[in-house]
């Protein structure tokens, strides 16, 4: 039986149902175009990228060439594929060669050419190019800002497409005549293409002045190099309408909510009973903290004998960084569930994301066990102290709770699960 087996080890194991179902293997065969009259071009960016890449080579009959590019230590060996490796969450050098390298790859085709273009979460930071006029150390700077302050990935992306030379369609509007065949493992909650990876084979219709407010919400230091390219014509993306595009077709081939949806079925065939609390944002605190809240109730509801519930959710919070700690978003809303809790010994929580870094760390994130609490005030640690510092990572690595998978090579974001037994009795 299900409960007769560590409650950790059961989390461990519906998490890797959502990862599995989200990796290049399992999604990306089936979704292959035909081979064109021409060539066939592979472009792409993202964490999955190298392994979409490989999987391509794996199942593609047709004369390949191309690059992508993924993060550090995320890359697969490819035969015809160049890959390349870049620098996330924050663009770096090698992000700008890389897209340009990109771009290079798809100068001068025709239309009997065939352009497939490999995109999943991070792509926006690995495929960085900037516009004319800003340096890469300028979108530097306004990054790491965004990526503190709270802002969600909507908003973060609506800058960087007004910031690019690439992303905003004009990676596709670069291809024409060829046909451009995106195949996309999503990491946003809604699947929009224009915010996947920052869009950059698809039309945007967020405008210039609206990245320029998102700067000013969030009270973002804006170098002058930037505000004069956001005020002049040049920050335009490719609008839906575009010639350029006609010849597009867009797949998203997996996502948070079709991960979830396999991780709930793993969970029923080990005879627990699923809830699906959906797609959720937010601050990662505020959000643990609503999570204990709605644990210890279906916790006081179960029996025993009742099957153990296990609530999932997944989509994107966001962190406001205040303190000086390390940790990220899924670790920040653990320590806050942690607290909520207050040792329940019916509640395990997993949480992590789905591309094995939890923020900039080197793990996916960490496990919540009835004793967190207790045993990290027997080593002195303050849990409120530590949330208020912004420094869950720190808190779970005290107690060897954090979860390391190691780069999964796919990214459908963020993942929880929290596993809630019935009474002994």
């Amino acid at each position: 039986m299900s409960n007769e087996r560590p409650p950790e080890i059961i989390l461990r194991e519906i998490f890797a149902a959502a990862v599995e179902h989200a990796s290049p293997d399992a999604c990306l065969p089936a979704a292959l175009p035909a081979s064109p009259p021409g060539q066939t071009i592979v472009v792409g960016a993202g964490k999955a990228a190298a392994a979409m890449a490989r999987v391509v080579e794996a199942h593609c009959n047709a004369p390949l060439r191309g690059c992508v590019v993924t993060a550090y230590g995320h890359g697969q060996p490819c035969r015809a594929i160049t890959v390349l490796e870049a620098g996330h969450p924050s663009p770096d050098e090698a992000s700008v060669q890389a897209a340009r390298q990109v771009l290079a790859q798809v100068d001068g085709l025709g239309p009997q050419d065939l352009v497939l273009c490999l995109l999943s979460g991070g792509g926006s930071a690995l495929l960085a190019l900037p516009a004319a006029g800003i340096t890469l150390a300028n979108k530097q700077d306004v990054s790491r800002q965004l990526l503190r302050s709270g802002a969600n990935i909507h908003e973060i992306n609506c800058v960087r497409k007004h910031l690019s030379a690439i992303k905003g369609g004009r990676l596709a509007a670069a291809c024409s005549p060829a046909t451009v065949v995106t195949l996309a493992i999503s990491d946003v909650d809604d699947d929009d293409p224009a915010v996947i990876a920052s869009g950059p084979t698809v039309a945007n219709t967020t405008t210039a002045e609206e990245a320029q407010q998102v700067l000013d919400r969030y009270g973002i230091t804006t170098p002058a190099a930037v505000r004069r390219h956001l005020a002049s014509a040049s920050a335009a993306t490719v609008k839906p309408g575009d010639a350029r595009l006609d010849r597009n077709v867009y797949k998203v081939i997996a996502s948070p909510a079709t991960a979830l949806r396999a991780a709930a079925t793993a969970a029923e065939s080990m005879g627990l009973q699923a809830r699906s609390l959906g797609l959720l944002n937010g601050e990662a605190r505020m959000l643990g903290a609503r999570h204990a809240r709605l644990a210890r109730e279906v916790a006081r509801e179960l029996r025993p004998g009742d099957r153990p519930v296990v609530l999932l959710s997944g989509g994107e919070t966001t962190v406001t960084v205040k303190g000086s700690g390390h940790g990220g978003r899924n670790s920040e809303y653990a320590l806050a569930l942690a607290i909520g809790l207050q040792g329940n010994d019916q509640v395990f929580v997993l949480a992590a994301d789905t591309d094995g870094i939890d923020g900039s760390g080197n793990n996916a994130g960490c496990i919540v066990y009835p004793d967190s609490l207790q045993r990290a005030r027997q080593a002195g640690i303050d849990p409120a102290a530590a949330l208020l510092n912004n420094d869950s990572g720190g808190f779970f690595a005290s107690l060897d709770n954090l979860l390391v998978t190691g780069p999964t090579r796919t990214n459908v974001n963020d993942f929880r699960a929290l596993y809630i037994r019935p009474p002994a009795s």
